[in-house]
């Protein structure tokens, strides 16, 4: 059975910073591009950034880049947004998918991170 499941989503200041983890298992995560995305409250989801499989490649949305940092750990099949200077308008449900963009076969079942003062 194919699992994703993250974790360090929560309520923070604007200005903030959060990490986010997705710990995959069921498939072979190291040989799959990885991407997050996100989905704020009454919108369409949105892709926020991948990473190629070997990660030495990261993509990013230009609302994010600069702040948002995506890194991967294959030996742990684990995936990782480290996001700094949070604005309200990240606020939202992030999920961690396969794929570059967000667009593979797997997704979790998100995390949520508020931004709020």
């Amino acid at each position: 059975e194919v699992q994703l499941v993250e974790s360090g989503g929560g309520l923070v200041q604007p200005g903030g910073s959060l990490n986010l983890s997705c710990v995959a298992s069921g498939f072979t995560f190291s040989s799959n591009d990885m991407s997050w995305v996100r989905q704020a409250p009454g919108k369409g989801g949105e892709w926020v950034s991948g990473i190629n499989s070997g990660g030495r490649s990261a993509y990013y949305a230009d609302f994010v880049k600069g702040r948002f940092t995506i890194s991967r750990d294959n030996a742990k099949n684990t995936l990782n947004l480290r996001m700094n200077s949070l604005k309200t308008e990240d606020t939202g449900v992030y999920y961690c998918a396969s794929g570059r963009y967000g667009l593979g076969l797997y997704r979790g079942q998100g995390t949520q991170v508020t931004v709020s003062s």
